[in-house]
């Protein structure tokens, strides 16, 4: 029997996308054979060794990959809980789907509304928000004032944030009379288009994900989701 890394373990049976189980080893929650895991990569033999988190057993069972595209409105977490009972992309689902270990791969602010992935497939997740496959990402953002020559130059080369150097974007101007600009980049820190912006010296006022990849959110309208097809899943990974 081969033997599977303690975290991919976890992301395939479900407990949540990889920066949160290595978060949760981290805090001492997961256990194996009775004794508390010290790290992500310790081979685990399915069937075999006894795992469990949060104090419960975890079971092994690779299940079909399961895609779905979000449109996320306004004051809903990207998480699969809140401890302080704020609605979750998961809450958005029909209840038939929120058993199925689905979590999302990436993040949209609390106040940014678009396109969002959840699936229960960790390999998907990693290839989708590893800067290293360099999957673009574009944006809708209703912004402050408009950019100058000088200051749209700045974005599209590349500007110093507090976490080092962003990577070229795109950005041009709106067609969508709703926004002033869409900016096209690869990465994803933590508020980066907003941080971007404002360090140019104008806050972004509404930001909208339209775009992953190949697959656009098209007229899937907020608050609704879409089960992804085989042909829609190769859209997002293809670059």
């Amino acid at each position: 029997m081969e033997s599977v890394p303690l975290l991919k373990y976890l992301v395939e049976a479900g407990l949540g996308a990889r920066r949160q189980v290595v978060s949760a080893i981290k805090q001492g929650r997961v256990a194996v054979n009775g004794k508390v895991a010290t790290g992500y990569t310790m081979p685990i033999f399915p069937g075999l060794d006894a795992i469990a988190f949060d104090g419960k057993p975890v079971k092994f069972k690779p299940s079909e990959m399961l895609v779905f595209m979000v449109h996320k409105p306004v004051d809903v977490l990207s998480t699969t809980r809140d401890e302080r009972g704020r609605k979750t992309v998961i809450d958005m689902l029909p209840e038939r789907y929120r058993s199925l270990g689905l979590y999302p791969a990436g993040r949209l602010d609390y106040d940014s509304t678009g396109l969002l992935i959840l699936t229960n497939d960790g390999n998907l997740t990693y290839r989708l928000t590893h800067p290293r496959f360099e999957h673009e990402k574009e944006y809708m953002v209703t912004t402050s004032g408009k950019l100058s020559e000088d200051d749209k130059n700045k974005l599209e080369k590349g500007i110093l944030l507090e976490d080092g150097m962003t990577y070229p974007a795109v950005i041009r101007e709106a067609r969508d009379a709703a926004y002033t600009y869409s900016i096209t980049i690869h990465e994803g820190r933590h508020r980066q288009v907003k941080r971007m912006f404002l360090s140019v010296g104008h806050e972004v006022k509404a930001l909208k994900r339209i775009r992953i990849g190949r697959l656009e959110l098209g007229d899937l309208e907020e608050g609704q989701i879409k089960k992804l097809s085989q042909a829609e899943i190769g859209k997002l990974l293809r670059r």
